[in-house]
């Protein structure tokens, strides 16, 4: 028992910039989907919401980013592979994809409650579902294994892409 116990304080300690980072990934995320609702993209304005909502690739990007730059400035002394960082990248990945089902049962019943049953109603009045498919594709079920697959879709073309970028040789 000890042993384990040590084993999993280790393994902390190894990941703590990543679960850092994590977490800061998480906040973001619940903060964008917040901000979204306020501007109407959940209701009123839910015809642009498939425009806008991409833009959370700016702030998603940004902090892989300055989280990989920490891990090689605090970690690796400057200096950081492909591999390194795009295992650092991976590993926040799985933080992320771990609680997109809690960050998505959040959103979907604390933050805007009313987005499935807009989105449907906005999908159907426009041609572009029937009742039944957008009934199926907006609800709770399939947007919290959406919410973990494209997690971990995204994160790792992420991590690849910063990794690649924020190399540096000794």
């Amino acid at each position: 028992m000890l042993y384990l116990i040590v084993n999993n304080q280790i393994i902390m300690n190894e990941y703590r910039l990543e679960i850092k980072w994590g977490i800061i990934f998480i906040i973001m995320m619940l903060v964008w989907m917040t901000l979204e609702n306020l501007t109407g993209l959940h209701d009123i304005h839910i015809d642009k919401h498939p425009i806008y909502t991409n833009l959370i690739a700016i702030p998603s990007i940004l902090i892989f980013v300055l989280a990989l730059r920490e891990k090689r400035k605090k970690v690796y002394g400057g200096a950081m592979t492909f591999k390194q960082g795009f295992i650092t990248g991976l590993i926040i990945t799985i933080v992320v994809a771990i609680f997109s089902p809690l960050v998505q049962y959040i959103f979907s019943t604390s933050i805007s409650p009313e987005y499935f049953t807009n989105a449907a109603n906005y999908a159907v009045e426009n041609g572009k579902m029937t009742r039944e498919q957008a009934d199926k594709y907006f609800n709770m079920n399939n947007y919290l294994v959406q919410s973990f697959i494209v997690a971990i879709m995204m994160g790792v073309i992420t991590s690849a892409l910063v990794a690649l970028f924020v190399r540096k040789k000794a």
